[in-house]
């Protein structure tokens, strides 16, 4: 039990050690700050967060996402066709979709697919 325990406190020791080498050694400039910044959706992290946003861009995220998630339920959906008859197969996939197609057209005729809004 005392060996395990000076084994974890070296590697503890060692550890921190070379992060702390690392930190010294390294070679950051202030002008390395942009470099290391997050980047998201092409907004400046150093500016104000208070930007107006397209919000026809945030539904069309939306519905790439509602579209992804979709392909995610199609894999059951096919696996489910080894064990059942053709029959319940096609009533489940068509009401499927018909679902999606009522989706899209919803977004369509709120013209959320048109990019000159």
């Amino acid at each position: 039990m005392i060996m395990m325990t000076y084994i974890s406190i070296l590697i503890i020791l060692i550890s921190n050690i070379m992060m702390f080498l690392s930190i010294i050694l390294s070679k950051k400039t202030f002008s390395d700050r942009e470099k290391n910044s997050p980047f998201e959706c092409g907004f400046d992290p150093k500016s104000s967060a208070r930007i107006p946003f397209s919000l026809h861009f945030f539904l069309i995220t939306v519905i790439f996402l509602i579209f992804d998630v979709e392909i995610a339920l199609i894999f059951p959906i096919i696996k489910l066709f080894k064990m059942t008859n053709f029959f319940i197969w096609s009533k489940i996939s068509f009401f499927f979709i018909i679902i999606l197609l009522m989706g899209l057209y919803h977004e369509w005729n709120q013209n959320m697919l048109n990019w000159t809004n």
